[in-house]
């Protein structure tokens, strides 16, 4: 039987911890024909406010995705990209390729105008920023607007006049190349010229006057243009490196694709070729050249086969540090590999043939050249970014019909931005400066990986990559091992 006080009410162990368990009712509940003021309400919205759990920073989504990100960030230390292709696959699912975006603040010409906050600085504030800017970027301080010219007046610019700042007037005036297609800067006049060959330029052989605008110095051997020394009788004028960059950043009429400056030319029984590629806004050359080299050849007959007789320098593309360093002796130490002629008569093709038999294997004169570890490797100058690599190949002599062994000499190399002359990278391949450290500017990828792979799915054979002066011994024509 039930008692009346609690109906329903059981008594035991297990109906105690029910009833202990059991949630309490709320006291705030609302009943039918209850009465709550203005105020009582106030308050349980604040109380409510009040004991809310704080917002996330990030929604929970993004919030993953970051956590995601951290903890799966693997990078390949060759290629500088990342191996984790499930991020790429959520990538190219949650991102729209077509997807247009607002134009930025920059390119908005509804932007209100900054003229009145320009004016309202007094002239001597902005004179006291000014100074603290090279005499190029004071210029072109003066030269953004016209309140600027008027605040800081043109003494900015007629300092770009003095001989000392030729460096600086040439940095002024690269920033007007998107204004200018028609036109190319001229490094020995510090001027812009006309093109007299506009779309039509190519590179030509270095005894033939190849003018691309009237220049009166173009005849000047006292302030020649500034050109890089390919090969043996070419040059590469930084005339040319300047179109290539203009049409890569501004359009195909400011200048020339790199695929047009590709040539092969025949010299001094070398052959050439050369091909370019834009990567990362520099410009990247690739010069390759060979010859038929005869086996056992002397000490004499090397330097003959490797330098040129006129200016003593090699008949392949160098970087103006070859001199020091192991290129030619590397050079030289390929030409040893190539096999030896054996005398097939008497008793010394008897002992050649007998000591081929109990070794079974044959002599084959044109059989595959295999390098030993001082000249397989591929070098890199530590002074600037070129690297090298020597091989020596079976190749078919079309004129004789037969196959014969020559040496072949590669060159990588970058060229810079192709903005002054005076940067980092043009200045390093041409020995004007000895501030460029190649290995930390390349200590990922080399040079030669990243030409190749813009041009075929293929990779080069895997080539360890030492430098070419591990001593760090610059002698030049002091040393005794570059001849």
């Amino acid at each position: 039987m039930m008692s009346a006080e609690s109906p329903g009410q059981k008594n035991g162990f297990k109906s105690f911890f029910s009833n202990a368990l059991r949630p309490k009712k709320s006291r705030q509940t609302l009943r039918k024909g209850s009465r709550s003021s203005s105020t009582d309400l106030r308050l349980a919205v604040e109380t409510s406010v009040e004991e809310a759990p704080p917002m996330p920073e990030l929604a929970p989504l993004a919030l993953h995705r970051l956590k995601y990100k951290e903890l799966h960030a693997q990078v390949d230390s060759q290629l500088g990209e990342r191996r984790d292709y499930t991020e790429i696959i959520h990538t190219l699912g949650t991102s729209d390729v077509n997807e247009i975006h607002p134009p930025t603040y920059e390119h908005n010409d509804r932007r209100p105008p900054g003229e009145g906050d320009i004016a309202s600085l007094p002239p001597k504030l902005w004179a006291h920023i000014a100074g603290y800017l090279n005499p190029a970027e004071a210029a072109s301080l003066a030269m953004a607007s016209i309140t600027l010219y008027r605040r800081l007046g043109s003494g900015y610019l007629k300092a770009l006049a003095h001989p000392d700042n030729q460096i600086e007037k040439i940095n002024f005036l690269v920033g007007m190349d998107i204004s200018v297609p028609h036109h190319l800067l001229c490094i020995p006049c510090v001027k812009y010229h006309r093109r007299t060959k506009e779309g039509t330029e190519r590179i030509r052989p270095t005894h033939i006057l190849n003018p691309l605008f009237d220049c009166p110095n173009s005849t000047n051997v006292l302030n020649p243009p500034p050109r890089h020394r390919m090969t043996h009788g070419r040059n590469l004028p930084f005339t040319f490196v300047q179109l290539v960059m203009r049409a890569h950043r501004f359009g195909p009429s400011y200048g020339l694709a790199p695929e047009s400056l590709g040539r092969r030319w025949q010299r001094d029984n070398w052959s050439h070729s050369t091909r370019f590629h834009v990567h990362a806004g520099r410009l990247l050359l690739r010069v390759t050249s060979q010859t038929f080299a005869a086996p056992g050849l002397t000490a004499s007959g090397q330097r003959m086969l490797l330098h040129s007789r006129e200016d003593y320098c090699p008949y392949f593309s160098a970087c103006a540090h070859w001199r020091d360093g192991e290129l030619m002796p590397a050079c030289k130490c390929a030409l040893e590999h190539i096999p030896r002629p054996r005398s097939t008569g008497g008793l010394q093709g008897l002992e050649h043939r007998v000591k081929d038999r109990m070794a079974g294997q044959a002599f084959d004169p044109n059989a595959l050249t295999t390098l030993c570890g001082f000249c397989r490797p591929m070098r890199r100058c530590p002074q600037c970014p070129t690297e090298y690599l020597i091989e020596v190949k079976l190749t078919e002599d079309l004129d004789d019909r037969r196959f014969k062994q020559c040496i072949v000499v590669t060159r990588w190399s970058d060229l810079g931005d192709g903005t002054t002359p005076s940067g980092l990278e043009w200045a390093a391949i041409n020995g004007k400066t000895d501030d460029y450290d190649s290995f930390a500017h390349y200590a990922k990828r080399g040079i030669a990986s990243i030409f190749e792979a813009a041009f075929t799915a293929d990779t080069l054979p895997g080539q360890r990559i030492v430098s070419l002066n591990p001593k760090k011994k610059s002698l030049g024509e002091d040393g005794h091992r570059w001849y």
